[in-house]
């Protein structure tokens, strides 16, 4: 009997070490399988990057004078001109500036390196939703050469995407890991330092906060201790406290009111139709037609024009085979429902919210770049559970297809897109900043360093002559002659125009606008010379200092 019993814990131990070996095995083809699909990401990056199809534009040039300032001392807490977006991007570019010196491809190197991070962690999400190595890799191959889109705003920084993204993936990751080991004060801290960090980085991030929220707060109440779930309480409040602490500074000096006006949206305000229901449904809309087509890559975030359409029927096959089986997820006949109800949670907050706030009149698609992500990471439920309705080679062959379709169309981009990567839906604001060497030496050459122009001039000249010259963007760039004087971002350039003596005028792709100064300046008997370069056309040599508020009264500070 003794001898049975040793036998049978001797069985024991080697199945327990055979199973420890396999388990081995598997962790090291996972991560061999990750180090592969970061190869393969930055590898298609720096492809990319080294043809040049990626325009500097003045979002980015924020982001580089912001980095610039706090090197200089000058920390600012939010995105200049606006108050929903942190510095958390412009500091990480700092700090990257510090190491490299001022120059652009340091901001995408900053990106590159984010985008890392939002791939290692969706391919971890992607195993937490549907068991098994094949899944995780599927989704890093859909990210590593992601869609347009994602491409895009992962690679230029428009102030904090990539945080948002990446802090969002992490903020669910530890979701889950407070609903499996609950009692963790630290797990629960960590959560709330995240979503403070990302409230203030970035406000999308709210739509990971307040699903993973309710996630957290579900999964404690679920295990029926009153007292624990208060104290898991107190310490997520605390993270968010410790997080948030620059905009607590920040509301401490200015009206909260306008952080919250920000929040919803106040910026982007005027670009929705009148009447709320009229509001809502355009935005609806925009979301199907808009939205959907660029978060699935079937067409580029600044056009409507479909990529290759008769393989687009396709690609929508194998994103709606994605769709039906996460459906399933929900349901539980398929992967981890709790998993997929949380990622279900965020698109839901997401749509709600492009929908219901003036954040829908964007119709570029960056706001649906935590959609694609999530679309991802669910492709991988396919390979798991593909079998159940559908043959697996057809789940490859789908798979094929999608990957081929995202690679295919960023190179249909960098190699025919005039304007390349661009991050400007209307044509009007993709100027070909290849000529800014050539006017920042005309303009040196001249003695003209201080002047007006439009936004998409001002701050990439500004942080490309070191800021030698500054024109401050008063002047429309609007066929319409619509303008707003949120363009006009950073005050102190303000001060270094009014104070000059003499300013010139810059304007680009604007006809009207060239006739209406012309027209100015010659019923206010100011002489003056012109030239053209690429795109710009300008005004020099004043013989005496014209306020743009006198060319046209709509261009008032």
């Amino acid at each position: 009997m003794l001898k049975v019993k040793e036998t049978s814990a001797h069985t024991r131990i080697i199945q327990m070490v055979a199973q420890t070996g396999k388990f081995r095995e598997h962790a090291i083809a996972r991560n061999w399988a990750a180090a592969g699909v970061v190869a393969l990401a930055l590898i298609f990056k720096f492809a990319l990057l080294c043809l040049d199809v990626y325009p500097f534009n003045a979002d980015e040039a924020i982001v580089a004078l912001m980095a610039r300032h706090t090197l200089n001392g000058e920390w600012p807490i939010f995105f200049y001109g606006q108050a929903y977006m942190g510095s958390l991007d412009a500091t990480l570019v700092a700090a990257g500036f510090k190491l490299f010196g001022q120059q652009i491809w340091v901001i995408r190197l900053v990106q590159s390196v984010l985008f890392v991070g939002v791939l290692l962690t969706s391919m971890r999400l992607s195993t937490k939703l549907s068991k098994g190595s094949i899944p995780s890799l599927i989704t890093g191959l859909l990210l590593a050469v992601p869609t347009v889109n994602l491409n895009l705003y992962t690679t230029v920084s428009l102030g904090g995407y990539g945080e948002a993204l990446l802090l969002g993936n992490l903020i669910l990751l530890l979701s889950m890991a407070i609903r499996e080991r609950g009692h963790s004060c630290w797990l629960h801290f960590l959560w709330g330092l995240s979503a403070g960090v990302g409230f203030w980085a970035f406000g999308l991030t709210l739509i990971y906060i307040i699903p993973a929220g309710i996630f957290v707060i579900y999964s404690r109440k679920a295990e029926g201790s009153r007292r624990s779930l208060k104290k898991g309480l107190t310490w997520m409040v605390l993270g968010v406290l410790v997080g948030a602490a620059p905009i607590w500074y920040w509301m401490s000096m200015h009206d909260p009111s306008t952080l919250v006006a920000e929040l919803l949206g106040s910026a982007v305000a005027g670009t929705s139709a009148s009447g709320y229901w009229s509001t809502v449904s355009n935005h609806l809309f925009s979301f199907v037609i808009f939205g959907l087509t660029a978060a699935f890559g079937l067409r580029a975030p600044w056009s409507t024009e479909i990529f290759f359409e008769p393989l687009a029927i396709g690609l929508a096959f194998f994103w709606a085979a994605v769709f039906i089986q996460f459906v399933r997820s929900l349901r539980g006949k398929s992967g981890s429902p709790a998993v997929a109800r949380l990622l279900g949670g965020a698109v839901l907050v997401l749509i709600v919210g492009f929908i219901l706030t003036p954040f829908g009149g964007d119709p570029s698609g960056r706001y649906f770049l935590p959609l694609t992500i999530m679309a991802a990471i669910s492709a991988g439920l396919l390979f798991s559970h593909s079998n159940e309705w559908f043959p697996r080679w057809v789940a490859w062959a789908l798979f094929a297809m999608a990957f081929t379709y995202q690679l295919a169309a960023n190179f249909q981009v960098a190699l025919h897109s005039p304007s390349g990567f661009s991050t400007q839906f209307d044509p009007i604001a993709r100027i070909d900043h290849g000529a800014d060497e050539a006017l920042i030496e005309f303009l040196e050459e001249q003695g003209e360093t201080r002047g007006y122009t439009n936004y998409w001039v001002a701050y990439p000249l500004a942080f490309k002559s070191n800021e030698q010259l500054i024109f401050i963007p008063r002047l429309p760039y609007h066929l319409d002659f619509r303008y707003t004087s949120r363009d006009n971002r950073y005050d102190p350039y303000n001060s270094l125009v009014d104070q000059s003596g003499r300013q010139a005028y810059i304007t680009t792709k604007h006809p009207e606008m060239d006739e209406l100064i012309r027209m100015r300046f010659s019923a206010l008997d100011v002489t003056w010379r012109e030239e053209r370069i690429g795109d710009f056309q300008i005004f020099y040599d004043l013989s005496r200092p014209v306020l743009p508020e006198d060319i046209d009264t709509r261009f008032q500070r």
